[in-house]
């Protein structure tokens, strides 16, 4: 690695990478961003603990403290991460994280599962539907696909026996949760019910029209939004190389 990165974006969902790249390339105009992922087998258990553990052996390489940002279980990896090592985390951005942090697409699609007894086609088509709105056959096709490639590579902790539950709490560092204002995953109940946890500082930001991949659909105002955050904690030490570092 030839520079440290400033900021870590986390990624344990692999077939979501594409949805990731336009906000990564507006933030990486300001700052370093690392894109670090977590991808693992079929032979492997899905773990939180062991994303932890490589996230640490990562992080632990830094001289100080960094920005961390996250989608949906990245999000909640990044959290459990700064609870555990508060002192390596400079602030803590959540996208698609509820105040209940294990809620993800996945719970939703494995809830729906037990209640409507249809193929797992059409459910996957729903789930398109949920996350995206209305669709061409041929992009509800490229999605579905997508969906069910991350049923079975992601490190989301659901499965078809259980959901995993999180209970709400604070975090010891700066933190920006965001989520999208017509998101049905992440609704705005679950988005505000971040409130009183909230330090001072600390901000929530719904974005207007955004779903719950509404990092994709409007980058630009996401990425300014992040910048702002990051400016109100160390406004002089912000502006650095244009620089994505990739790390696997």
């Amino acid at each position: 690695m030839s520079r440290l990165p400033d900021a870590v974006w986390i990624n344990v969902n692999p077939s979501f990478r594409r949805f990731d790249r336009p906000v990564l390339d507006f933030l990486a105009r300001e700052i370093a961003i690392a894109d670090w992922q977590y991808c693992q087998s079929l032979d492997q258990p899905a773990s939180l603990n062991i994303a932890l553990v490589l996230l640490q052996d990562y992080l632990k390489q830094c001289d100080r403290p960094l920005h961390l940002v996250g989608h949906g279980t990245g999000g909640l990896v990044g959290l459990l991460y700064a609870r555990r090592y508060p002192e390596r985390v400079k602030s803590l951005t959540l996208l698609s994280v509820g105040v209940y942090p294990a809620i993800d697409w996945q719970a939703h699609y494995y809830v729906l599962s037990k209640l409507l007894p249809c193929s797992r086609q059409t459910l996957l088509n729903q789930s398109v539907h949920n996350l995206f709105g209305h669709q061409s056959c041929a992009l509800t096709q490229e999605y579905r696909y997508l969906l069910e490639e991350d049923l079975l590579l992601s490190l989301s902790p659901h499965n078809l026996y259980q959901n995993a539950h999180f209970a709400p709490g604070t975090v010891p560092v700066p933190l920006l949760v965001c989520g999208g204002d017509i998101d049905t995953i992440i609704d705005q109940h679950l988005l505000q019910g971040w409130q009183p946890w909230l330090k001072s500082g600390d901000r929530i930001w719904s974005c207007h029209k955004g779903r719950y991949f509404f990092h994709y659909s409007h980058p630009y105002s996401v990425s300014q939004e992040i910048f702002s955050f990051w400016r109100s904690l160390v406004p002089q030490e912000f502006l650095s190389e244009q620089t994505v570092i990739r790390v696997c």
